[in-house]
């Protein structure tokens, strides 16, 4: 078997791996507007995307030139060469994309595979002319520059377009519709139906159709000269039939341009998109065809020209890679959590964010606040109270749907989201231009998020900052895309066999690491999620079982780490103290999601019981405190021993591992407490308490005798003065959270005198 032989395989290997990781991250672009609108259930969603993807599939062919012509003159390579360059953009694509999948969040599969294809070319090039004595300004020889400046400038424009078309139509259809939009549906829903399905018709497959593999010139020619006509009946159909729905079946006109919407951008990533997975394989499979039908041609002087011919894509390799990114979707967990950053993002109304805030976002934040009131004082005060009020949302309208099944915006935003993605992407598809997807619906969805006032003076930092990190993501993108395909294409340049050997091997164990890592982070979602889940109306009794879970489990996880602290300042253990360092910061966070979802479980409280949620904040705050402390405490005694100062003394281990003691015993008292909920009794738990705390005074005393008489280096007694300090506090604020427990309980007996809890 020669080595080339290898190597298709290789790259077919790595075209199903990435039609995986790359629909993973395209997911986002078409089922976002769905899923946050809970239009339907996420099996009905996945049915119909299914069926667009493997259609549009179908319809990309003419895209394929992408790969093999579209950003190197193949013409100055070598069948050895090109074929390095497609196996070093596979290796980089499934590297670059399996990453941000792992952690969220959405990028471009066309930028990605439009910058590995540069720089894996561009390695080959310098390469090339070091050999051959040629100067640098003539790389222009070997790149395609216009087409890429071309490429990118198309990817540029529509990230703007997206926003602002985006914004402007879900402003105007706000104006007329309202969020109270269903009984407007009934004058001229089938106005705003038929224009967006007929749009949608028009881009999807009139324009789209060019690219079929299966269609000939003269079926393009008839579409093309009877476009308007299609058009106009498409319209009048759509317009009549909608209607007619609304008024005899009472069937939601905005749920079904959602479905067909979901349907023709599953159609339209398929056929734009689906040159970034299998574009470069097909091309390597095609060069290798095209060297074998060669007699006589050696690797090294075969000049690949074939490659630069009109492009035509066999069907049955359309279709097989249309069901397996159909499959992907039904399977893969990390689409779901791209899905989950876009959603989040932009979501109607405050609550728990993901991304924090940076100066830049404050900034522009503060920006925007001062010009909307700047441009708000030029517009008479009557017509911006009329508009005030076209944007309200009814408390009505959710009335009877439970909090965790509220969507995160309703149907008629994620109409417009998907009228205008599909109009945009299907353009660039119609003109041979792989515009980037994902840039465009998640542009697009923010600009409509922005419109519908989502971004509430509550949560707008932290959305611009996401914004701004999804955005710096990719830019990221770019950069890596070039230069990690760049670094393997000289690796393998030089290394041949075995460097190819050597890299797939450490693809494979990347994506083993990166999937471990994204069970975790999942697992960790999944728990924040149950902890978190709130019911439309609670009791008091409810929000106190709660509290009583959640302090249980926190407080379980204080003896541990205290332990931990013990025994790596004792046998001054580095790593130890680093791992107790991330699980305490993990603790922190947890603590944070609490106490930043107080205001949410308050609100729910029953009417006559709000006066109780006093004692659930309460314990919250206690909760943070503890937390607090012992991040005080895992912080300065990690960077103590990272310094490699000493660790504690004899004497000093002696009054750390009494006081340890004394705590273990004291937690699991105030547990057994919290958990049977009989509070009689405080005053043993009090006391043992108060003997703590007396041996920490006793210990400061001993301290400082040992200073007096320079028994001890200064930076472990600052140390140790510091942890005895924080075990101090760490007491006195689980006493507190005990009480505070007790006082809850002691309210709900009160307000609810039917209520037993053991």
């Amino acid at each position: 078997m020669d080595i080339y032989l290898i190597i298709i395989i290789i790259l077919i290997a790595f075209a199903v791996a990435d039609l995986a990781v790359g629909v993973t991250n395209d997911a986002v672009n078409f089922l976002n507007s769905a899923a946050g609108s809970k239009t339907a259930p996420m099996w009905v969603l996945l049915i119909v995307v299914s069926f667009g993807v493997i259609l549009g599939a179908t319809f990309s062919s003419g895209m394929m030139e992408i790969a093999q012509k579209g950003i190197f003159h193949p013409g100055q390579f070598t069948f050895s060469e090109v074929m390095i360059i497609f196996l070093a953009v596979g290796m980089a694509d499934i590297i670059l994309l399996d990453l941000f999948n792992t952690f969220g969040l959405p990028t471009s599969t066309t930028v990605s595979i439009i910058f590995e294809l540069l720089g894996a070319s561009v390695a080959i090039s310098l390469i090339k002319m070091n050999i051959s004595g040629e100067s640098i300004v003539e790389l222009g020889n070997y790149i395609n520059s216009p087409k890429v400046l071309a490429i990118i400038s198309a990817i540029l424009i529509s990230v703007f377009l997206g926003f602002i078309i985006g914004a402007i139509i879900q402003y105007v259809v706000r104006l007329i519709f309202t969020f109270n939009f269903v009984p407007k549906l009934k004058y001229y829903g089938g106005v705003f139906g038929g224009l967006s399905i007929t749009a949608i018709t028009f881009f999807m497959i009139l324009k789209g159709a060019k690219g079929a593999s299966f269609l000939t010139p003269e079926m393009n020619e008839w579409l093309e000269s009877h476009t308007i006509h299609i058009l106009l009946y498409g319209f009048i159909f759509w317009t009549v039939f909608l209607q007619l729905l609304y008024w005899i079946f009472k069937v939601p006109i905005t749920k079904i341009v959602v479905i067909i919407g979901t349907f023709a951008l599953a159609f339209a990533f398929a056929g734009n998109d689906l040159v970034n997975f299998i574009g470069v394989p097909l091309a390597g499979l095609a060069s290798y065809k095209s060297f074998l039908s060669t007699p006589g041609a050696t690797p090294d002087t075969f000049y690949m020209d074939s490659l630069s011919r009109a492009v035509t894509t066999d069907t049955i390799y359309l279709v097989i890679a249309g069901v397996i990114m159909a499959l992907t979707l039904w399977f893969s967990k990390k689409a779901r959590t791209v899905i989950a950053t876009e959603v989040n993002l932009a979501r109607q109304g405050s609550g728990y964010e993901r991304f924090g805030t940076s100066a830049l976002s404050k900034s522009v934040v503060r920006g925007v606040i001062k010009l909307n009131k700047s441009f708000s004082e030029k517009i008479p005060k009557r017509i911006q109270n009329r508009i005030d009020k076209r944007f309200e949302i009814p408390k009505t309208i959710y009335s009877s749907v439970k909090t965790k099944d509220l969507p995160s915006f309703d149907e008629l935003r994620a109409s417009v989201n998907l009228m205008v993605s599909s109009v945009l992407i299907a353009l660039g598809t119609s003109l041979k231009l792989p515009l980037s997807t994902t840039y465009i619906t998640f542009m697009v969805a923010m600009g409509t998020s922005l419109s519908d006032r989502a971004w509430g003076r509550d949560s707008a930092v932290y959305r611009v900052q996401g914004v701004f990190s999804v955005i710096g993501g990719w830019f990221l993108t770019a950069v890596l895309a070039f230069f990690i395909a760049l670094i393997i294409a000289i690796v393998i340049y030089f290394g041949g066999i075995v460097a190819i050997g050597v890299i797939v091997i450490l693809v494979l164990l990347f994506v083993y690491r990166t999937y471990k890592l994204h069970r975790t982070m999942e697992k960790e979602r999944t728990d924040n999620a149950i902890e978190h889940e709130i019911e439309e109306i609670i009791s008091a009794s409810v929000v106190f079982e709660k509290c009583i879970s959640l302090t249980v489990n926190a407080l379980e996880k204080v003896p541990d780490f205290y332990r931990q602290l013990f025994k790596g300042i004792t046998e001054e253990d580095r790593n130890s103290l680093k791992e107790l360092k991330k699980e305490i910061k993990k603790f922190n966070k947890k603590t944070k999601r609490i106490k930043d979802n107080v205001s949410e479980t308050v609100t729910h409280l029953q009417i006559d019981q709000i006066d109780t949620g006093h004692y659930y904040v309460q314990s919250v705050d206690y909760l943070r405190e503890i937390a607090h402390c012992l991040n005080y405490m895992a912080n300065p005694a990690y960077e103590h021993i990272d310094n490699n100062h000493t660790g504690l003394d004899e004497f000093q281990q002696q009054e750390f591992e009494a006081i340890y003691s004394g705590i273990s015993e004291l937690y699991k008292d105030i547990i057994v407490k919290i958990q049977t909920k009989k509070y009689s009794d405080l005053d043993q738990i009090i006391l043992k308490q108060q003997e703590i705390l007396q041996l920490i005074s006793e210990s400061r005393i001993n301290q400082v005798k040992r200073l007096k008489e320079k028994q001890l280096h200064t930076r472990v007694s600052l140390l140790y003065f510091d942890l005895l300090a924080e075990t101090k506090n760490l007491l006195l604020y689980s006493i507190n959270l005990l009480k505070s427990q007790r006082d809850f309980r002691s309210e709900i007996l009160r307000s609810q005198p039917g209520f037993y809890s053991g």
